[in-house]
């Protein structure tokens, strides 16, 4: 079952990827349930690990139609907002009841919130071929006042590309940034991808 998924990691400009998520909110769940979508539980149980009061709130960050929430619940973290590019992938988060507040976001713009709003925020397959570029990371860690904590992932696809990690490298390695967790694991077994999944906190 991979009627989205074949066509998911092509890349495509942002109009474009807003109309791809639309198109497949309705079906969306089915299909990476299908595949064994396992990256959420990993993020989430990662972040819950790292955080010194899972009561804090946290950005869910390309929310989707919140499987990342949802997991990020059942690991404890229960203040949660979310923000997507995709209307109707956020009608389908709005009714799982999870979230304090949900919102529609335009691809490249800043974060609504001052730093300091959030005390983590969450970008589950986010960032990678056909969906966010890597420049967003720099947004998310904008988002963060000093001791903040991003978890995120990069499937094997993303994984391709050096300017991934290497945008991750930039911040720790300028001190800018410290890599709390770093975990290569299952993404979608049913069709054989990997991620990494990575937990950093702003300094």
């Amino acid at each position: 079952m991979t009627g989205f998924l074949d066509k998911v990691y092509a890349a495509r400009d942002a109009a474009g990827t807003r109309a791809l998520y639309d198109a497949w909110a309705a079906t969306y769940e089915a299909e990476i349930a299908a595949n064994g979508y396992a990256t959420p539980a990993r993020c989430a149980a990662a972040l819950a690990a790292a955080m010194t009061d899972p009561g804090a709130p946290v950005l869910d960050f390309g929310c989707g139609t919140g499987l990342s929430g949802l997991a990020l619940k059942l690991n404890g973290i229960n203040t949660l907002d979310g923000v997507d590019l995709s209307a109707d992938m956020l009608e389908q988060a709005r009714a799982k009841g999870i979230y304090r507040h949900l919102a529609q976001v335009e691809a490249g713009a800043p974060l609504p919130h001052a730093p300091g709003t959030y005390a983590a925020i969450a970008a589950i397959g986010v960032i990678g071929s056909g969906a966010a570029p890597v420049s967003v990371f720099d947004t998310l860690m904008e988002g963060l006042a000093p001791g903040g904590l991003v978890v995120l992932s990069f499937n094997d696809h993303a994984l391709e590309d050096p300017a991934h990690e290497g945008k991750l490298d930039d911040w720790t390695t300028s001190g800018r940034a410290v890599l709390k967790f770093r975990e290569h694991g299952p993404h979608l077994p049913g069709i054989g991808l990997n991620s990494t999944v990575y937990v950093l906190e702003k300094t």
